[in-house]
């Protein structure tokens, strides 16, 4: 196994990861953008406020986008797993 394929194993597994993240923490970007201007304009500082928001868009985004999550996330094994041999040797 040289260092180059390393590198290459590293970079493909923070890109599947960065890839399945991203749906969530978009959605949890834009509601605490969204619920941060809400609190701006009514002067309310509640940290539950801003918390049960989010966590309640993060289920449903989690919800809605799992089954493409756990697609990428099996091909991306599959694609290791049956790669093994040749990374090997």
């Amino acid at each position: 196994m040289t260092p180059s394929t390393v590198m290459d194993l590293g970079r493909g597994a923070l890109e599947v990861g960065l890839l399945v993240a991203a749906p969530a923490f978009a959605a949890a970007l834009v509601t605490g953008l969204i619920v941060s201007i809400l609190q701006a304009a009514t002067q309310i500082n509640e940290m539950t406020l801003s918390f049960v928001p989010k966590l309640i868009v993060m289920f449903f985004t989690l919800v809605a986008a799992g089954p493409w999550m756990i697609t990428i996330l099996t091909d991306y094994i599959r694609r290791l797993f049956t790669a093994i041999p040749t990374i090997i040797s």
